[in-house]
């Protein structure tokens, strides 16, 4: 029998279900995915982005707790959550991808 995401240390009902609506119902799903491209999952599927909530499930996959993250590690767990979530902009209704990246060095006009 598979182990449901809130086998995963500091995942609670809440994420659970967010996980679900992402399609990863089991702990190993997520363990597989790896911390970075699981949240980015979470995001592509509305979820808010949230760094607590980010390095939370980085430290539950390592099975410890989620405020055992300090320092450097801290500073560095920011960067990768800030590159997931800027990654995780979407583009307005109608835009493809060229003309989301187009947005994004300014050479589309607002």
């Amino acid at each position: 029998m598979q182990e449901p995401v809130s086998a995963i240390r500091n995942i609670g009902p809440a994420l659970e279900k967010e996980f679900s609506k992402a399609g990863l119902s089991f702990a190993q799903q997520v363990r597989d995915l790896g911390a970075d491209a699981a949240y980015a999952l979470l995001l592509a599927h509305g979820v808010r982005p949230h760094f607590i909530g980010y390095y939370a499930l980085v430290m539950g996959l390592q099975g410890r707790p989620w405020n055992d993250c300090q320092g450097s590690e801290k500073q560095d767990l920011r960067k990768r959550f800030d590159k997931i979530k800027a990654a995780s902009i979407k583009a307005p209704a109608g835009q493809g991808e060229f003309e989301r990246m187009m947005d994004q060095i300014g050479i589309i006009e607002r």
